[in-house]
């Protein structure tokens, strides 16, 4: 079976597959979605299946408002009103306990809750209204690889495994979006996975503090919530992480050493070890949202490359708003690993 693109007129037949069992990729504001009816065990197994995603990870259930999570949930966190307000639909992912027996084990990875978010995505949400189900949808790549940002991406991973992708062009923001555990109406939020929902602009929009869950899985640990494990989004050739400082060293070392290099930066810093590598991707500008937008698309088009890398260069940037949601995907595409001379440190 060879995928089938779908075009933005043909979301009516994307949503009859959905309902026949079958698998959709679907575009969001983040990242392309792998979709599969939330109430539909067989069909959310043949998720786990093309991705080859561990059984225990938790999927994020795509509704079209918050009454309709409503249906599905046992109570309800005090802060969870203000924020879907605030936020929804977007990047923001919640985390609510929900009644037996609505969702099979394996949406929720054994778990008593489940996690809701409404993308900002009109043909999503049109997709999700006229298949008349929530869909899970996990990032729509081969598992721990760098997700999707385009229908061309899905395809390149699922050619012959899933029914068809609905291409919505390159996604806006570029890394998935923020989850927020509100399981325990007596707790205060905490963030589980960063993503372009801050931690300051949720507590500007709750009036109260918000942890962050800063511990990176193991393998053998099982997740809360996506994206939670210590290595995850990477591609085949191996990352090194460079700080802003540190590019004429690469350049340098690039210089005396026989090492096909791949380069993905800004302009500012791609330019200093441009004549040295052997593939560049640069983004957009110097600025972290584009940054965080070209990552995935990066991390892809250079592991693609025919140059025969055998590492490439990231670009680090400061840990702080967006930077956030940048630097934990890009910790976890390069196993915590940075540029020093060659040699590496956690």
């Amino acid at each position: 079976m060879e995928i089938q693109k779908i075009s933005t007129d043909e979301v009516k037949q994307a949503a009859h597959y959905i309902q026949q069992g079958e698998l959709v990729a679907f575009p969001t504001e983040t990242v392309y979605g792998l979709g599969a009816s939330a109430l539909n065990p067989q069909a959310v197994k043949k998720v786990y299946q093309v991705k080859g995603r561990p059984s225990d990870n938790p999927l994020i259930v795509h509704v079209t408002s918050f009454e309709q999570v409503k249906e599905y949930i046992q109570e309800s966190h005090p802060l969870a009103e203000v924020l879907v307000q605030t936020f929804w639909p977007g990047p923001l992912t919640i985390i609510l306990p929900i009644k037996p027996n609505t969702f099979d084990t394996v949406v929720t990875g054994g778990l008593a809750t489940v996690a809701f978010r409404m993308p900002d995505q009109a043909l999503t949400l049109e997709l999700i209204r006229q298949a008349g189900v929530p869909l899970v949808g996990p990032s729509a790549n081969l598992s721990g690889h760098p997700s999707p940002t385009t229908a061309e991406h899905v395809i390149h991973d699922f050619e012959h495994s899933i029914k068809g992708v609905l291409d919505g062009g390159p996604t806006k923001i570029g890394v998935e979006s923020t989850v927020l555990d509100l399981s325990d109406p007596n707790k205060p939020p905490m963030i589980l996975r960063p993503g372009a929902v801050t931690k300051e602009m949720l507590e500007q929009a709750c009036h109260t503090p918000v942890a962050v869950d800063s511990h990176l899985l193991r393998a053998d640990e099982a997740p809360k919530a996506p994206g939670m494990k210590y290595k995850h989004y990477a591609p085949v050739v191996p990352v090194q992480m460079v700080h802003e400082q540190e590019w004429e060293q690469v350049a340098s070392y690039l210089a005396h050493h026989p090492i096909r290099a791949g380069i993905l930066a800004g302009p500012t810093a791609a330019e200093v070890v441009r004549g040295e590598a052997a593939a560049v991707y640069m983004y957009a500008d110097d600025s972290v949202q584009a940054a965080t937008q070209g990552l995935f698309s990066g991390l892809r088009a250079l592991d693609e490359t025919k140059a025969g890398l055998d590492c490439l260069y990231v670009a680090t940037y400061p840990e702080d708003g967006l930077g956030v949601a940048y630097m934990n995907r890009l910790k976890k595409a390069a196993n915590q690993m940075y540029f020093t001379n060659n040699e590496t440190e956690v």
